[in-house]
């Protein structure tokens, strides 16, 4: 008889714990607010991948250099591995968001690099600008861009690039 009261004990205290348990995860999940962005703000997020120009044009070689490189190396051009940095700039209404040169990595300098940036801005109507450069053999940006932009509250904007088209607004 002992035992049978026990076990009854037993799972009355273990249906509290689960209804206390259950509850607060109730209360987490359904009460606390968070907000990322305020009513008025919208986000704009600057992300693609993007390898800079080879830092020096490839190099044709004579006959007497490729005479004397062994047989399985002889090609007729030299073009070395190393890219360009990638400087990319973009403003908002004349203030600047983001102004950085990125170095291309890789043990020889030859890889790509990821532009990312995300940032709030307040919504409405703003006049956007983004250049970049990715060539040191060439003065000036190579690539830019510029649109006046309407953006409503919790809106995302997104800023691509596409070497066949230049960069593109989501």
């Amino acid at each position: 008889m002992f035992g049978h009261q026990n076990k009854a004990l037993r799972y009355l205290l273990q249906a509290i714990n689960y209804t206390v348990f259950m509850a607060l995860i109730w209360y987490f999940a359904t009460s606390p607010s968070i907000r990322i962005l305020e009513e008025d703000e919208a986000m704009i997020t600057i992300a693609f991948a993007h390898a800079g120009e080879s830092r020096e044009p490839c190099r044709r070689l004579s006959q007497e250099e490729l005479a004397k490189l062994p047989p399985n190396m002889r090609k007729p051009e030299d073009c070395p591995r190393e890219r360009s940095p990638v400087v990319i700039q973009a403003m908002l209404d004349g203030a600047t968001l983001i102004d950085e040169t990125l170095q291309p990595p890789g043990l020889f300098k030859d890889g790509g690099v990821n532009v990312y940036f995300s940032g709030k801005i307040p919504a409405g109507s703003h006049h956007f600008e983004i250049r970049m450069d990715d060539s040191v053999r060439k003065e000036g940006f190579d690539h830019t861009f510029e649109q006046d932009i309407n953006i409503k509250p919790a809106q995302i904007l997104l800023v691509n690039f596409d070497s066949q088209k230049g960069f593109v607004i989501q």
